[in-house]
């Protein structure tokens, strides 16, 4: 197995993790609010992280890297999280699956932009084919129109992307893991101070589930899954292993219909399968690492 097959498949444990992440925010948010979520599964992330970095005496980062790990927190820990979630208050984590698929091409342009990454024109055609697939998914779901769910998820998705590259780089020469630890455990302090501001009393009746949906949400989109993704991009490059993201919306939706009811229909099933073919063809085309 080569280097970016390696690295896709990886990734793509990575992506199976993060794809319960909306719906398994929308059993949250039937006991919490968006925002003790928010920081709350980062504040609960980052004392594990802690207890990692501690137990595998990780050096600490340089005064460089620290800005760097500061950008991936704002991406990752507080951007995504807090946008997804507030999004989730007012949308479906159906509709919210196939906004979200946008992200591998605007981590591609990211790390383009950042770094010295240059995908093929073909590669870049099918980028555009398999994000133009989800954007009209999205609106033939939503009428026509964009709405302020959109909004936030779009922004979300953006921030993600950007934690992605910088994070993806930045374990191409350390420890993927101790990537995400240190950026959950600079963001640890605000994580810690805005959870005691947003927690409410009633919260501690919440019920197993809730506090089984929360811990999920904490220990592995928030973490586990970082170890995966981070090490599938430093292996096999930030632009051929962000188009596997194109397959998390359609693990979400799938996930939605399990621990949701959402309803799969003839629609998601067609669009999984073309979205799945532009992955296939994406990894045939050449991308240049300079």
């Amino acid at each position: 197995m080569n280097k970016e097959s390696k690295g896709m498949l990886i990734g793509f444990i990575g992506i199976l993790i993060f794809s319960l992440t909306l719906p398994v925010s929308k059993i949250t948010l039937l006991s919490f609010n968006p925002y003790f979520i928010a920081f709350g599964r980062a504040t609960l992330a980052g004392a594990v992280a802690l207890a990692y970095l501690i137990y595998k005496s990780e050096r600490a980062p340089t005064k460089v890297d620290f800005v760097k790990f500061v950008v991936i927190a704002l991406g990752v820990v507080f951007g995504f999280p807090i946008f997804t979630t507030v999004a989730m208050t007012h949308g479906s984590s159906s509709h919210g699956a196939v906004i979200l698929g946008m992200m591998p091409l605007a981590t591609t342009v990211i790390g383009v932009l950042r770094f010295k990454e240059r995908p093929s024109l073909g590669f870049w055609l099918v980028s555009l084919f398999g994000a133009g697939l989800v954007i009209l998914y999205a609106l033939l779901k939503s009428s026509g129109s964009f709405t302020y769910v959109d909004g936030l998820l779009v922004l979300g998705g953006i921030s993600a992307c950007i934690g992605y590259v910088e994070g993806g780089e930045l374990s191409r020469r350390m420890n993927p893991r101790a990537v995400i630890s240190w950026a959950l455990v600079i963001s640890l302090p605000l994580n810690i101070l805005m959870t005691c501001i947003t927690y409410q009393q009633e919260y501690i009746n919440a019920g197993a589930v809730a506090w089984s949906s929360f811990i999920y949400l904490s220990l592995f989109p928030m973490f586990l899954g970082f170890f995966f993704w981070y090490e599938g991009l430093a292996i096999g490059g930030i632009a051929r292993v962000s188009q596997v993201q194109l397959i998390q919306p359609f693990c979400t939706l799938v996930a939605a219909s399990i621990l949701l009811g959402d309803s799969l229909t003839l629609m998601n099933l067609v669009f999984a399968v073309l979205v799945v073919s532009t992955v296939m063809l994406g990894r045939r085309m050449l991308v240049k690492r300079v």
